[in-house]
């Protein structure tokens, strides 16, 4: 088994950057002002699945928008964080709340502000259209675009890492997401 595989099987928190990655990083403004944003279903689905694997996911955006802390109650994310301005004091405060190690941390991010938090994590993952900076510094660029199955990706990848996909595409599953 490789390196990759090996820290993708021991991951307990995967981390999530919001635009860019569950989300295109495209922003749409109403007329009130109100931001909204577009969510893959499939990325959610993946995130469910992560969730029934004991994985225990949060979400770290600089962004505002209810949008995004309405997508982490639909998907029971409980751990959400937004309009955060030093993504790396963020996630060292999570990972000594639930007493989880670098190297059992997984992050995804598309941009600079992501990087930061490269020494945090065991396994730092980019969407295909990540900036090439955090690409360069990646463990596992991913073939689909942030907004677009990149977190669907990466969610596979870490099932399979852990034995668990194949009964899963094997027999399907029966919640909702």
């Amino acid at each position: 088994m490789s390196r990759l595989s090996q820290s993708l099987r021991g991951l307990e928190l995967l981390v999530l950057d919001v635009d860019g990655v569950l989300t295109d990083g495209g922003l749409s403004y109403a007329p009130d002002g109100q931001v909204w944003r577009r969510f893959d279903v499939r990325d959610g689905l993946g995130l469910k699945l992560l969730q029934q694997a004991g994985i225990t996911l949060a979400l770290i955006s600089g962004g505002r928008s209810g949008a995004i802390e309405r997508r982490a109650q639909d998907l029971g994310i409980e751990h959400c964080f937004t309009e955060v301005c030093d993504k790396q004091a963020q996630l060292g405060q999570l990972q000594q709340q639930l007493q989880v190690l670098p190297a059992a941390t997984g992050f995804i991010g598309d941009d600079l502000n992501d990087l930061v938090v490269r020494s945090q994590v065991g396994v730092m993952a980019a969407p295909a259209d990540a900036c090439k900076a955090l690409r360069r510094q990646a463990d596992l660029v991913l073939r689909r675009r942030g907004g677009h199955g990149a977190v669907r990706e990466l969610a596979e990848r870490i099932l399979k890492a852990r034995g668990e996909w194949t009964a899963l595409a094997a027999g399907g599953w029966r919640q909702r997401n």
